[in-house]
């Protein structure tokens, strides 16, 4: 999506040049510990049900944390202190942020981005894949009629296969107005299918 290369190394467990895990689409598969952490206890197959939710939820957190690092945006101003004046730095809340789940999945890491981004817009896009035609259909759409030129969209997906799911939901989101430099994706596992399309 932005011309970078993707890192490929990671967990010592993962299936050689197959998947990429714990993926903030910004270019780069995310080293932070807390997301190894997290991306370990949700593929662990002994892992119970409710903490392998607990672990969706945390890497919903943690993935929204490395998407949004240089992409939120910023005004400089000034706060009083208890004891002075001093500069800050604060998000603008005058541009837009939009969160876009994908149906249903992508509901398990909207939790902790939405509380990551609490003045964002939240909106729901199904899509299922066709089983014998691979195709996407969206039956459900949520999306604006127009986006800002500004907005800063993020798209929470747990998993990229073929591809097919996220470039539907692209071609939905750019043909209200958004902007693909100002859209992040989230996502648990992305395999090199969906990579190459997103590229």
């Amino acid at each position: 999506m932005n011309g970078r290369r993707y890192d490929s190394s990671g967990l010592a467990s993962r299936p050689a040049d197959s998947f990429h895990y714990g993926f903030a689409i910004t270019g780069l598969r995310s080293a932070h510990p807390l997301i190894k952490h997290w991306l370990a206890v949700a593929r662990d197959r002994a892992t119970p049900a409710v903490i392998f939710r607990t672990a969706m939820t945390e890497l919903g957190r943690w993935l929204t944390y490395e998407a949004i690092r240089d992409w939120l945006p910023l005004i400089e101003t000034t706060v009083e202190t208890p004891l002075s004046t001093c500069a800050a730095t604060l998000v603008n809340p005058e541009v837009p942020i939009a969160v876009v789940p994908i149906l249903r999945a992508g509901l398990a890491l909207l939790e902790r981005a939405q509380a990551s981004l609490p003045l964002a817009s939240i909106y729901h896009l199904g899509i299922f894949r066709d089983e014998d035609t691979l195709a996407p259909h969206c039956y459900l759409n949520k999306l604006p009629e127009q986006f800002d030129l500004q907005t800063r969209i993020l798209i929470s997906e747990p998993m990229l296969a073929t591809g097919g799911t996220i470039m539907a939901a692209m071609a939905e989101l750019t043909r209200r107005g958004a902007d693909p430099a100002l859209t992040r994706i989230i996502s648990v596992v992305a395999a090199p299918p969906a990579l190459e399309k997103i590229e």
